[in-house]
């Protein structure tokens, strides 16, 4: 049996006003995301140069010693920004076993100010070093090529579901979005082929995932073709009746393409309609190999309600998402769970003044 093919979606046709090419976007847009959860796209704006320019500035940062990256470490932010060490987060279903990686988080747009003080952790300030002003500034042009293109696909999503074009872009609106890099780690000749991951199957709890592409990087450290068939992105496809489990298949975009993936909080308003991607990087079965990569999340605003809307609310939608819950709690025990927010993160969530009566009692 071949094996299955994920649509490519083409934002000039969804740019084109003409209904038939616009028809043919949508239809792709409901088979990729309804099926796959993950959608190759054409035509994003996105300039690969600049993509790589960003790779080799936080390559550079990677290297530089361990004291000066822990001083870009915000670990009152959650990680949210700046510099986030190897073995920390965790995915939700690892079982433990922490990501073979180190990032850099950074916002591509100014801060909301009063959302900032509202939720404080999910909009910090940017942090740079001190010799990463042109670094940072390919960094955030990269994000909003990525995330101008993450609002073009959601207007099609919109559509692809006979809503209103704006339904989940005014979701977005002031969003804590963010843009990552990842420096993914070498594994010694005694790691390999131990079943060791570099990111464990998970999925993204945001709205929408951006994914530029990575590159592999040889022992010596230059970028190089995938050193084996092990290695890279491999996703699960949505479980049926004949086949509960799914089918895990390569991420494998067509030449020039950038990887949309769907994440939870787009498939709780969709109802299930559209499905948040587990996906997996899969190490190398050699050693020394590295992999640069980033992703940008498109986030609900945190003051959104995460609900299934009116039009997929039925019974089976009410049971799987309900009850309903605003993004920022969502986003704040979400990043407890993945291990970058402490587990007190939590007292933040509903009334934290039980031990006033007390206090009172006591004067």
């Amino acid at each position: 049996m071949s094996a299955p093919t994920i649509p490519t979606v083409d934002l000039e046709d969804l740019r084109s006003g003409d209904p038939t090419r616009v028809a043919a976007a949508c239809a792709a847009i409901r088979e990729a995301f309804g099926t796959y959860g993950l959608a190759y796209v054409k035509n994003h704006g996105v300039d690969p140069a600049a993509v790589e320019r960003t790779y080799d500035g936080f390559r550079r940062l990677t290297e530089k010693p361990l004291a000066e990256k822990e001083s870009l470490a915000r670990r009152d932010d959650w990680f949210q920004r700046g510099w986030t060490p190897p073995n920390t987060e965790i995915a939700v279903g690892a079982g433990g076993q922490p990501d073979f990686k180190e990032c850099y988080f950074a916002a591509p747009y100014e801060r909301d100010a009063e959302l900032s003080a509202q939720y404080p952790e999910l909009y910090p300030a940017n942090v740079w070093p001190d010799d990463g002003d042109a670094w940072a500034k390919e960094y955030v042009a990269m994000g909003r090529a990525l995330h101008e293109a993450g609002i073009e696909l959601l207007r099609g999503a919109a559509l692809a579901l006979d809503l209103p074009a704006a339904s989940f872009t005014d979701v977005i609106e002031g969003g804590a979005h963010v843009t990552r890099v990842l420096h993914y780690l070498a594994l010694a000749a005694e790691q390999t082929n131990k079943g060791i991951v570099w990111g464990e199957e998970h999925t993204d709890f945001n709205m929408l995932t951006l994914l530029p592409g990575g590159r592999f990087v040889n022992p010596e450290g230059k970028p190089s073709p995938k050193p084996d068939d092990k290695s890279g992105l491999f996703l699960r496809t949505r479980g049926t009746p004949s086949n509960p489990g799914g089918v895990q298949v390569r991420g494998r975009p067509p030449e020039g393409c950038i990887v949309a993936q769907i994440g939870q909080e787009l498939e709780i308003l969709t109802g299930g309609r559209f499905v948040a991607t587990p996906h997996v990087i899969t190490a190398p079965g050699v050693p020394n190999w590295t992999r640069d990569s980033s992703a940008h999340f498109v986030h609900a605003n945190p003051n959104r309600i995460l609900y299934p809307l009116p039009q997929f609310l039925d019974a089976n939608a009410r049971k799987a998402y309900g009850p309903p819950v605003l993004a920022g709690t969502y986003s704040i025990k979400t990043l407890v769970d993945i291990g970058l927010a402490p587990k007190t993160a939590i007292d933040k969530l509903g009334y934290r003044h039980y031990d006033r009566l007390e206090t009172q009692r006591r004067a």
